[in-house]
């Protein structure tokens, strides 16, 4: 068989498992993962200590005995060993909090504001790949044991007990595969499957102990971190790829023992062992490109994989403008949601923010659903904490029509202001209370081993990071923007209706014809993203309001929170605590994805809209607000497809904008696989910051990929 063949019929078995997995879990409204089906009569029972599993003691009894449950995974048509097909944080979801850790004073407010606070939350910031890539496993262990003997402290040793248990949890589940392997090549008679099969054997008996020395070792030492990390608590952070395996590339070239060939198959079966999010491309301190023949390399291999994928070009004015169209290319005609693309220029107003260089701005690499972080470096947790804007505007809204004080947008623009800043004095609040209490509730035992200082001082990563910087999404930022348009133009301009009309319409969710009719007029006001409107200047303000009332708020050294705008897939989750908003969305209604406008704000040129639009509400301070869209182009290739995307791409970063998550999708198809999913199994999409199977979402999320479909450019 030639890797191509073998690819297609890895392929084909990756969807057959997504069915066997929807077969097990029912729709999976999330990141598509690496994962295959649980085998029949799979079980694994925790061990509670003192009523849950919390500390590092308790976690990683639990995580030893789970990886040696977890089953094992060898496919002779592979290159790469292991896959992951359960989570061990998932155990611990069902056992009370300790009373240490009770957070009831904040709940009242997070609660009212429909807050994902943060706190408990894990592994989203990125570890260093270059520290475990340079000492291997057993490397990792000598440095623990070594730090171990240095730092004799009590309240350490159960921090390095754990520690040193989780690498010796890793290598024992790495060193179950090798028989398995073994047994395979024993019984295979194709020449070729031998040939790759023998290579897997010494790759994962070399990284046992041993640092990868070839790029084959250095992307299966990859996949298991990512297997083994996912295993733990679903870390999905990658690197930058085409740096990190650069050497072992030119290395192996060099020495003839490795052609492009098997280097392209080796990467395709390291983007099917698991979705991490890997970046390409970009420029490096000084500004210079960092694309190399390995960057177009990795692309082919994702094409070659031809599934659902998460990788991130990062654009700047410098870059390689082949690779650029290289990328573009892929997805307008391969059309599976990736790659996706981030801008340079947007992303180094991350320097803004107290502390942070050039040097370090520019290390912090797209390896999220939308965030950013600097590998080793930053803890951030970004994408988990969230302050739902429609909720926050709508208890403005009510606060306004409750009192006595005269109703009018000075009113209501300084209570949202007032909320606002009540909603970050708690979120803040709950995120020192994290920082003080994590280590004893979760630590990061698997991407501690890849972090700075934390082995050094035997302290989890939530003690001793050199940068805490939590980003804080808003979510909703186009139901309130078109909201506060609709007030302005029917209410105060016009006058259609008053203040206590208008409410009590909100109030019956606007019930009736009569209600129908008020919901349309009030719809049909300049929205955001329009150009130029009312709804673009209300998204201004807010925008500029939010990122005022993050970075005014005195949060004590070393750490800093940042504004962003993101929802990530909870739209529907956010607007069902939602009532009726001015902007004529009914109760209960999802609310508006991220930084988007609402769908349907026009009708015409809106893909050049949005790009405009987004663009110009842009926090400031480096997190993004990310660009979603998800058109047809009704143009081919050679009628200037390709180009008319990439210039949408360009102008949007030149104008400040920091991450565009983009769908280029057929019409017809995806309508069809809307009303029949499986009538197109394969169909990939970026639901959000994460690809997924269509086929494979649930109804309602479905339904938001088709709500924001824009047909042709």
């Amino acid at each position: 068989m030639t890797y191509q063949e073998r690819m297609k019929a890895l392929r084909a078995k990756k969807i057959a498992d997504t069915k066997a997995k929807m077969t097990q879990q029912g729709y999976m409204d999330a990141d598509d993962y690496g994962t295959v089906p649980l085998p029949e009569g799979y079980h694994f029972e925790p061990t509670k200590k003192d009523g849950g599993i919390f500390g590092p003691a308790a976690c990683i009894e639990n995580y030893e005995r789970f990886m040696e449950n977890h089953p094992i995974y060898v496919d002779p048509l592979e290159i790469l060993a292991g896959r992951w097909r359960d989570r061990f944080d998932k155990y611990r979801e069902d056992f009370p909090w300790p009373d240490y850790f009770s957070y009831d004073h904040l709940k009242p407010l997070q609660e009212l504001y429909d807050t994902n606070p943060g706190i408990a939350k894990w592994a989203h910031f990125a570890a260093d790949y270059s520290i475990g890539m340079r000492l291997g496993w057993g490397g990792l262990l000598q440095k623990v044991r070594r730090y171990r003997a240095l730092n004799r402290d009590p309240e350490k040793e159960v921090f390095y007990d754990a520690e040193e248990r989780t690498v010796l949890a890793i290598q024992g589940f790495i060193a179950r595969h090798v028989p398995e392997i073994e047994r395979l090549l024993a019984e295979e008679t194709r020449p070729e499957i031998q040939a790759t099969l023998r290579d897997m054997l010494e790759a994962n008996q070399n990284i046992i102990e041993k640092p990868p020395a070839t790029f084959l070792e250095a992307c299966q030492w990859m996949a298991w971190f990512a297997t083994v990390s996912r295993m733990y608590n679903r870390d999905g952070a990658g690197c930058q790829l085409d740096v990190m395996l650069y050497p072992y590339y030119q290395r192996d070239k060099k020495a003839g023992i490795l052609d492009d060939e098997k280097a392209k198959f080796i990467l395709a079966n390291l983007l099917l062992v698991d979705t991490h999010y890997y970046q390409l491309s970009g420029p490096d301190v000084e500004g210079n490109d960092m694309t190399s023949p390995l960057s177009y390399l990795i692309l082919e291999a994702g094409r070659m994989l031809d599934a659902s994928c998460n990788l991130t070009v990062r654009w700047h004015e410098n870059m390689d403008e082949a690779f650029f169209r290289k990328a573009v290319e892929t997805i307008f005609e391969d059309r599976r949601g990736w790659p996706r693309f981030s801008g340079d220029l947007g992303l180094m107003n991350y320097t803004k923010n107290k502390g942070i260089t050039k040097e370090i701005a520019r290390s912090r690499y797209a390896v999220g659903c939308h965030w950013m972080s600097v590998p080793g470096r930053e803890y951030s947790l970004n994408d988990t904490i969230k302050i739902n804007v429609a909720k926050l505007f709508m208890v403005a809204f009510d606060e306004m029509m409750a009192a006595d004080d005269e109703k009018n947008m000075d009113t209501l623009t300084r209570l949202i202001r007032k909320h606002m800043e009540i909603a970050v004095d708690t979120i803040a609040k709950g995120l020192l209370f994290h920082m003080e209490h994590q280590h004893k509730v979760f630590p990061e035992l698997v991407m501690n081993l890849m972090m700075q200082g934390t082995i050094e001082r035997g302290e989890n990563i939530s003690q001793c990071a050199e940068l805490f910087t939590f980003g804080i999404d808003g979510a909703g930022l186009g139901t309130v923007a078109d909201s506060l348009a609709a007030i302005e133009a029917r209410v105060v301009n016009e006058k259609k209706l008053t203040f206590d009309e208008l409410n009590a319409w909100l109030q019956n969710d606007f019930e009736g014809v009569m209600g129908e009719r008020i919901r349309l007029m009030l719809a049909s006001s300049p929205r955001y993203c329009g150009g130029n409107t009312l709804g673009d200047k209300w998204a201004k303000w807010l925008s500029v309001t939010w990122a005022d009332v993050i970075k005014s708020y005195p949060m004590p050294e070393p750490a800093q929170i940042i504004p962003g705008w993101f929802s990530w897939s909870r739209t529907i989750q956010f607007g069902q605590t939602v009532g009726a908003t001015p902007n004529g969305r009914h109760k209960g209604a999802p609310i508006t994805h991220g930084a988007n406008p609402t769908p349907g704000f026009r009708k015409d040129g809106a893909v050049t809209a949005m790009a405009t639009g987004i663009a110009a509400i842009q926090p400031g301070y480096g997190d993004p607000a990310p660009l979603q869209l998800e058109f047809d182009p009704r143009l081919s290739a050679e009628e200037g497809g390709i180009d008319r995307v990439a210039e949408v791409i360009k102008t949007h970063f030149r104008m400040g904008g920091t991450l565009i998550n983009i769908n280029v999708l057929d019409k017809d198809v995806l309508m069809e696989a809307h009303r029949d999913p499986m009538s197109h199994p394969d169909l990939v999409v970026r639901v959000t910051g994460f690809t997924a199977y269509f086929c494979a979402l649930s109804p309602e999320f479905r339904q938001l990929v088709i709500d924001r479909f824009i047909d042709g450019m």
